[in-house]
């Protein structure tokens, strides 16, 4: 582990959602390094559309968070 990584993982959590918001509020949405295949982009347009025509669907936050937590 790096000395970075360790210092960071001293701090709070709190400090590191902020760190954490920060870094990725550094990433321009128009970056080009981030060019996303035609495939991916309409996996993720389906996957909107299919949220917008059913916005019910799907599990809770705190459903979802229980099923990761176990599979640990």
């Amino acid at each position: 582990m790096t000395h970075l990584l360790k210092d960071i993982l001293n701090l709070s959590v709190s400090e590191r959602i902020l760190m954490v918001e920060a870094i990725w509020d550094s990433i321009p949405e128009n970056d080009e390094t981030l060019n996303l295949s035609e495939e991916t982009k309409q996996l993720l347009d389906n996957r909107l559309n299919a949220h917008k025509n059913n916005p019910n669907d799907g599990s809770p936050w705190e459903e979802v968070k229980s099923r990761i937590k176990t599979q640990f």
